[in-house]
């Protein structure tokens, strides 16, 4: 379990998590969405360390991620930020292959090396296994390092926005992937996204936050009812059932 405990983060003046109690449940697909600057990627860079509290805790089965040791939690928890950009020309497979850094520190075992390979084909890479990420498309390079992550082997999976940037088939796509992991590989998935209809159709947890707040969470069926989607984006939506998915549509 995740538990985050009074999280408190400010830059300045402006107050991005404001005193944030939560319980992620183990297991499966938990979604944070929100409008842009509701603190959903804030709170996930805490979750992992990436941004350091002002107040309050975050654990991880009981280990406090501020305390921990970087090699432990790292073995227990994976990350995939918004952003990922290398200076380096590396091939996928070397790019997964970095993935097993908490385990061999740099020397790859016999082990690790059936960790690549196995993450490699989740992610239908090993036909590009041997590009360099440069020469991918920006879909392909998406899932490169979805594998580098999953290629880490922990019970926690981490991504913020992973949809960024990528088109309508790469994100279907990407989203199928992260629900695969967390049924087939047993991992529990955390993950941004902008999308309430993507959320609603993919995860099992749904965490809907506001300037810094978390306003409602619950299973996909709480939170998509019309009333919460307002409150949440501020925009009256329409909750439908469509061939048995709830869909929110924007009321003109």
């Amino acid at each position: 379990m995740i538990e985050v405990t009074g999280a408190t983060k400010s830059y300045g003046d402006l107050r991005v998590l404001d005193d944030v109690h939560l319980r992620l449940p183990r297991g499966g697909v938990t979604a944070l969405i929100g409008a842009n600057g509701a603190g959903k990627s804030t709170l996930l860079s805490c979750m992992s360390r990436l941004l350091h509290l002002d107040a309050g805790a975050v654990t991880v089965d009981g280990l406090d991620v501020s305390t921990t040791r970087g090699d432990v939690l790292a073995r227990r928890l994976a990350t995939l930020r918004q952003d990922n950009h290398l200076t380096a020309r590396l091939t996928v497979r070397d790019l997964v292959t970095f993935g097993r850094y908490p385990h061999s520190k740099g020397r790859a075992t016999a082990d690790d090396l059936v960790h690549v390979e196995r993450s490699l084909r989740f992610l239908d890479l090993e036909d590009l296994a041997d590009r360099f990420l440069d020469e991918l498309s920006g879909g392909q390079r998406q899932r490169a390092f979805v594998a580098m992550v999953l290629c880490q082997d922990t019970d926690y999976v981490l991504l913020d926005e992973p949809l960024n940037n990528l088109d309508l088939k790469h994100a279907v796509a990407m989203m199928r992937l992260l629900r695969r992991a967390a049924d087939e590989l047993g991992a529990t998935v955390v993950v941004v996204l902008h999308d309430i209809n993507v959320a609603a159709c993919y995860a099992d947890h749904v965490v809907a936050m506001r300037d810094g707040v978390v306003v409602h969470e619950g299973s996909p069926e709480q939170v998509m009812q019309t009333h919460v989607l307002r409150e949440v984006f501020d925009l009256d939506l329409r909750v439908h059932r469509i061939d048995g998915r709830l869909v929110a549509l924007h009321v003109a």
